[in-house]
């Protein structure tokens, strides 16, 4: 019975000393993913302030301004945001954003909002096809959906993560204002570990 009694007490301790090593495991990846969205917001912000054509990032697989668009700053170019979110440039029509039910989200891609999960109508696309990525700058000008870390930038990828994170940029008209509201999600070590952050920003002098 002694025998009995200190085997179940060993393997209770075995099942709870790795319990304990999953949930940090678990807490580990959560945080990497959440520095990684941090780092996408980041990204995001240095894009919005970009000045001119003339201004390239070492490493930068893109240039955002094309010779079809005008230039940055970004409230210069605030034709070029679409529904579709070309080049992570998204709008939406403040009618319609009137119609969204944000307890149920929505059916119909026309009425949800970017950020979303894609399969609540959201923009983010596929982040491992049809995106820029190193040798890949064919499609800077056609992409559409999340823009991938330091594609206009030059930042340098985050090692470590399942993928790279990425971020889309929205014009918020409100009040007679426009800013931009921009989501950033990241990855830990696991696809499935993500986590999403916004904030909202305003070129200064703009």
């Amino acid at each position: 019975m002694f025998t009995l009694a200190l085997t179940g007490i060993a393997i209770v301790s075995a099942r709870l000393a790795l319990l304990g090593e999953s949930v940090a495991r678990n807490q580990l990846d959560l945080q990497v993913a959440r520095q990684a969205a941090e780092a996408a917001l980041r990204d995001a912000e240095k894009d919005l302030m970009i000045k001119d054509g003339t201004l390239e990032f070492p490493g930068a697989v893109c240039q955002r301004n094309l010779p079809t668009q005008l230039e940055r700053p970004a409230m210069d170019q605030i034709a070029q945001f679409t529904k579709e979110c070309l080049r992570g440039q998204c709008v939406v029509d403040s009618e319609e954003r009137k119609g969204v039910d944000y307890t149920q989200g929505a059916t119909a891609s026309d009425r949800a909002e970017a950020w979303w999960p894609e399969d609540r109508g959201g923009r983010w696309g596929d982040p491992e096809e049809g995106k820029p990525a190193a040798g890949a700058a064919e499609t800077c000008a056609t992409f559409t959906g999340g823009v991938p870390l330091g594609i206009f930038t030059g930042a340098r990828p985050i090692e470590g993560v399942a993928l790279q994170p990425e971020y889309l940029i929205e014009l918020i008209r409100r009040g007679g204002s426009q800013y931009f509201r921009i989501t950033a999600r990241g990855f830990g070590y696991r696809a499935g570990t993500e986590v999403v952050l916004q904030s909202y920003f305003q070129v200064p002098g703009a």
